[in-house]
């Protein structure tokens, strides 16, 4: 019988998602970075969902969709305003959902 051998970079046992971000500026973490999945059992169809919702979960596909087109630093910073705002109005929402005002 012969024994199973390993895959010297181990791709048939697992799906590997380089980190899909450009350059990060310094102290700032970089997304999707390593992120690694083990096929179990020859289960690709399992792994594959794994990996697509750590994916999910990183953030990847939201960045890889920011990133498809340039972005002027005036839109980037609106963008991130306007977020924010949405973000705070949102909680203030819920702070008073909760505090029963309104």
């Amino acid at each position: 019988m012969k024994s199973a051998q390993r895959d010297p970079g181990g791709l048939r046992n697992s799906f590997y998602a380089p980190n899909l971000v450009g350059k990060t500026p310094p102290g700032e973490r970089k997304i999707g970075d390593n992120v690694q999945v083990s096929v179990r059992d020859n289960n690709v169809d399992q792994a594959l969902r794994a990996l697509k919702k750590k994916m999910q979960r990183e953030g990847i596909y939201r960045e890889m969709k920011l990133r498809r087109f340039y972005e002027k630093p005036s839109e980037k910073r609106a963008r991130e305003h306007a977020t924010a705002i949405r973000r705070a109005r949102k909680l203030e929402r819920k702070r008073a959902e909760r505090d029963g005002t309104r």
